[in-house]
């Protein structure tokens, strides 16, 4: 997606273009889908499919499920405390940052809070007094280290978050990444791409389907049942072995295409 690099102008109706781009989003509470994985994570190709269950303000559950067996993998996470559990290796790693956990197995660096607002493009703490305006269809407003872009097709069309780019930390800006979305149904999105700023470090869409919003999700859903099997596996190691990478064949079915 090409997005635009100004001139801009100060937007004065920020505030009602976000109103009406996250009209949706905003009442979301509890989220489960179905999403198709494909792309490329780390240079290395995947194709896969993941059981997301999200809860307001800071649960997740992703399951990396295989066609055969067990899951590839399972992590939960309940606000800063995540876990992260291998069956299929009889693994797991306790008591981690979850955004940590989820980038070492998806190259996405995602917490629970920041996983449901990447998936329902819904912006956490944005200010309107940031909003900026490039001509008719285009409005830029900040989120702390993120811009929210705002897009419409003609000022007779509703606004939607067109992307959300995320400004990289380091020196090299290494950590910068956007998310894309289209295939709006009812106010979200069911096609997210996420791309790395380099591309080496991830380059991926999700397809979401089965989608339901604000359905009961018992506190159940956001554990899971470690067996007294399991041997403890480091980050470092977990780092070393990406699960999604190399069980993506397993994972969707089929071999992982070439990057």
């Amino acid at each position: 997606m090409k997005l635009p690099s100004g001139p801009w102008a100060p937007a004065r109706d920020a505030a009602g273009a976000l109103a009406e781009a996250t009209s949706t989003c905003r009442g979301i509470t509890t989220l489960s889908a179905e999403v198709g994985v494909s792309g490329s994570i780390g240079g290395q190709g995947i194709h896969g499919r993941l059981l997301v269950g999200l809860a307001s303000p800071a649960s997740a559950r992703v399951e990396a499920v295989a066609p055969f067996g067990q899951p590839v993998f399972i992590f939960v996470a309940r606000a800063a405390d995540a876990t992260l559990l291998l069956p299929r290796d009889d693994r797991v790693l306790e008591h981690g940052k979850p955004e940590a956990l989820l980038e070492t197995v998806t190259g996405v660096p995602l917490d629970a809070a920041s996983l449901r607002t990447t998936l329902t493009a819904c912006p956490l703490a944005p200010d309107i007094d940031s909003g900026r305006s490039s001509g008719d269809g285009w409005r830029v407003i900040a989120d702390g280290s993120t811009e929210v872009y705002l897009r419409r097709e003609s000022p007779s069309t509703r606004w939607s978050v067109a992307a959300m780019v995320h400004r990289g930390s380091g020196a090299a800006g290494d950590a910068a990444w956007r998310a894309e979305y289209a295939d709006l149904q009812n106010g979200l999105p069911r096609t997210v791409r996420l791309v790395s700023a380099d591309t080496k470090r991830f380059a991926l869409r999700l397809t979401l389907s089965q989608l339901e919003i604000n359905t009961a999700l018992d506190a159940e859903v956001f554990r899971v049942q470690v067996p007294r099997t399991a041997t403890p596996i480091s980050l470092q190691e977990l780092k070393a072995a990406g699960p999604l990478r190399n069980n993506a064949g397993r994972a969707g079915g089929h071999e992982p295409p070439s990057p």
